[in-house]
C-alpha cells in the first residue's frame, strides 16, 4: 500500500516494499506465506510421493478424499483459550479457527485403496501408485443370420 505508516515505517520504505512485491494475487500466496500446505512431490518408477506440511494440525484434523480423479486434502482446526481472574472475569479470551485445502489430479484409474497416507510430526506423507490406462478390449459380438 502506498499510504505512509505513521507508527513503524516511512513512506519511502512502504513505496519500495510494494513496488518490489510479487505481482501475484494474495489468494495464491496465502498458503505459502503461512507455511501451510507446502508440498514436495517425488517421482519414483512405480509411484509418486507427496510430503505436505501441515504445522499445528493433528491427525484427526486432516481428511483426504478422492473424486473424479482429484485427491483433495483438507485440514481444519479450532481452538479456544480462556483465562479468568479470581472473580471469574475474563482477562483474555482467544479463539482460532483455521481451514486449508488443496487438490491434486491423480488420474481417473486410481482408487482410494491404491493411495497410502500417513501423518506424523505435522507432515502428511501420501504415496500414489503410477497406473497406466489400459483400454478394455471390446469383445466382438456376432449377430446370427438365419
Amino acid at each position: 500500500m502506498l499510504v505512509p505508516s505513521i507508527f513503524n515505517h516511512n513512506f519511502v520504505n512502504d513505496m519500495f516494499d510494494d513496488f518490489f512485491a510479487p505481482a501475484v494475487p494474495a489468494s495464491r500466496t496465502a498458503s505459502n506465506a503461512t507455511g501451510l500446505m507446502n508440498t514436495d512431490v517425488k517421482e519414483f518408477p512405480d509411484r509418486y510421493e507427496l510430503e505436505i506440511d501441515l504445522p499445528g494440525y493433528k491427525k484427526e484434523d486432516v481428511q483426504a478424499s478422492l473424486k473424479d480423479g482429484y485427491m483433495t486434502i483438507t485440514a481444519q482446526h479450532e481452538e479456544k483459550k480462556e483465562e479468568k481472574d479470581e472473580e471469574g472475569k475474563y482477562i483474555r479470551r482467544e479463539r482460532y479457527s483455521g481451514h486449508c485445502s488443496r487438490s491434486f489430479y491423480v488420474g481417473d484409474i486410481v482408487t482410494e485403496e491404491d493411495i497410502q497416507a500417513k501423518f506424523a510430526d505435522g507432515i502428511l506423507k501420501v504415496e500414489i501408485p503410477k497406473k497406466e490406462y489400459k483400454p478394455e478390449i471390446e469383445e466382438k459380438k456376432y449377430i446370427s443370420i438365419g
